[in-house]
């Protein structure tokens, strides 16, 4: 490996002089400072792979040096030094973002130990970033992913962005919707415009309709003066209906006409006012089905129906699982100044192999759970959540070559059934049915697995 660029920052200039010969002698190339504001200005200029710094130090000291250094380089190794190694001191070290601490007085063997350390992390870490930057998929926005069915939403999502049709994007909770259609405004016409997004369940209906199409003074109570709908403060951009699904029956018909006739109506006025705005709703519930239950207005649902985009759930990006695993590690650790370069293999296995029900939200929850909880330089199986360490897959395997995935007769009949009740919403009748089997027959199965037909029911 070659020798690192040390910078040994410290106010009492022999022990600058002593350290700077030692190292040179090893073949680093040093460069000393006699304070932490002088440390600063060096690392503005010069390239340092690693700083040396005393802790106790006039002005500046090591921890509050090492709090500012790591503010604008994260991934920077510092390594403290003192002739006060109390525990407290470490504790407040490594809670600045260092390294590692070593006490004095020390053998120069035990820094070169913790130097070598720290820059082939620092090396690794920025190889890690340089290759995934090298096979960077090509994707839409700020979506990451490069499995067949990420290719096919960037295709799709690349011609919808050049039109300006409503947008209806559909998926389970999780998957991303707010951030798919953040991207497709900022791809299209309307990017320098606005955007505004709104949850339709996070409001009463009579609030919820002020907020989209405006009130005039005296409206109602509290109305105390006109206030422009976000329609209209939407202009030339884009609004978002976020959970359209839940949208009061008595606000659908008034939607439904602001989109036939591109104008709103505030409440209490009696003229309408043109507005100009993509719409982009959002939905985890099947409309159709509303539709059919007369919940959701069929007229409505063609209006902003016209260009249907489905998000494919996590568990069926295949390899993205990692892509995005990374993604979130990278940013978590470097916000919480922890150094972790990666996943153990047995992590990594965990990961793939976990359903992901929450999709990437649950994804993105599940690591910053293990940058939190992390003691080693990669995240390891006991960082990871319980449910997603002791996931036990009910897909049944029959095609594999490999005898480790052969399971018994009985596992088998536990899997299935859990498929079933699963696929029935837990509706033991329904299950039965569809097993072929007696419902008091189903009770005895599922009595003889403790009433648990799979040993995970996540």
């Amino acid at each position: 490996m070659t020798k690192a660029h040390v910078l040994v920052v410290d106010d009492d200039p022999g022990m600058c002089a002593m350290l700077g010969s030692r190292l040179t002698t090893r073949g680093y190339r040093v460069t000393t400072a006699a304070s932490g504001e002088t440390a600063i200005d060096i690392l503005r200029r010069d390239t340092i792979e690693v700083v040396v710094s005393d802790v106790n130090m006039k002005g500046m000291n090591g921890v509050e040096l090492c709090q500012r250094l790591l503010e604008g380089r994260p991934q920077l190794p510092v390594i403290l030094i003192t002739a006060f190694g109390s525990m407290e001191l470490a504790i407040q070290a490594i809670r600045a973002g260092a390294y590692d601490f070593v006490p004095k007085p020390f053998e120069i063997d035990q820094l070169v130990l913790a130097i070598d350390r720290g820059v082939t992390l620092a090396r690794l870490t920025d190889e890690v970033h340089r290759l995934r930057r090298a096979v960077a998929p090509t994707g839409f926005g700020e979506l990451i992913g490069d499995s067949p069915r990420m290719a096919e939403l960037y295709a799709l999502l690349d011609k919808i962005a050049a039109s300006a049709a409503p947008v209806l994007l559909t998926g389970e909770s999780g998957t991303g919707k707010e951030l798919v259609a953040r991207a497709i405004h900022a791809s299209g016409e309307r990017a320098s415009g606005p955007f505004v997004a709104v949850n339709c369940a996070a409001m009463p209906a009579q609030l919820l309709e002020s907020e989209l199409f405006g009130h005039e003074k005296g409206a109602f109570t509290d109305a105390r003066t006109a206030k422009p709908g976000l329609f209209v403060a939407a202009r030339g951009g884009t609004i978002f209906l976020d959970e359209v699904g839940e949208l009061p029956l008595e606000v659908q018909p008034k939607l439904l006409r602001a989109l036939q006739e591109h104008a709103v109506r505030p409440v209490g006025a009696t003229a309408e006012v043109a507005f100009d705005a993509r719409l982009i709703a959002a939905t985890n519930r099947n409309l159709e089905t509303m539709v059919e239950a007369r919940t959701f207005r069929d007229d409505l649902y063609f209006r902003i129906n016209v260009l249907a985009v489905e998000l494919p759930p996590l568990r069926s990006r295949g390899g993205d699982v990692l892509v995005l695993a990374s993604h979130f590690l990278d940013r978590i650790a470097a916000r919480a100044r922890k150094r972790i370069v990666g996943f153990s293999p047995d992590a990594a296995q965990k990961l793939i192999a976990y359903a992901w029900p929450g999709n990437v939200r649950e994804l993105e929850n599940c690591i910053e759970r293990a940058v939190a909880l992390a003691s080693f330089e990669q995240i390891a199986v006991g960082d990871l959540p319980e449910k997603v360490r002791s996931f036990q897959s009910t897909q049944i395997v029959l095609s594999s070559e490999d005898p480790s995935t052969f399971v018994t007769l009985e596992e088998l009949e536990r899997r299935y059934v859990a498929r079933v009740l699963e696929g029935v919403n837990g509706n033991k009748a329904a299950a039965a049915r569809v097993l072929g089997i007696e419902r008091k027959t189903l009770y005895r199965m599922l009595e003889r697995w403790g009433d648990r037909p799979h040993s995970d029911e996540s």
